[in-house]
């Protein structure tokens, strides 16, 4: 979206002031988009450890989810094509009694799923 609104804003600088400001529009809206996409992903934490299944998100408004291993039955990993070609996804954990808990745009969905789970089981053997 960037690069559109900029090329828009390149070829209209010799166009009328209405076409311009169209033009500057599309380029903002871009920058926008992308600095939002950027604030997502440095706030997003993510991290298994011996216990839990531990999420954080968000900048302003804080979301932390945390569920315990014992609660934890799988894992679903949502990618569309966008998702698939630049390697982001949203993972929903299934919990025991039917809670569903998605965790969106987190980089590489299926090997963090990987990990959890093998962390989980890992969890899961040793318990007595």
């Amino acid at each position: 979206m960037v690069t559109l609104g900029f090329s828009f804003w390149i070829m209209g600088v010799k166009n009328s002031g209405v076409v311009m400001i169209s033009q500057s529009f599309w380029l903002v809206l871009g920058l926008a988009l992308l600095l939002r996409a950027w604030i997502q992903q440095v706030t997003t934490e993510l991290a298994v450890t011996s216990k839990r299944v531990v999420a954080k998100f968000g900048l302003i408004q804080r979301n932390t989810i945390e569920l315990n291993h014992s609660k934890v039955e799988s894992f679903n990993v949502h990618q569309g094509i966008a998702g698939r070609i630049f390697g982001f996804g949203t993972i929903v954990v299934h919990g025991t009694g039917g809670g569903k808990t998605p965790i969106p745009n987190i980089d590489s969905p299926l090997q963090f799923r990987s990990e959890a789970m093998q962390a989980i089981d890992t969890s899961q053997d040793s318990a007595p």
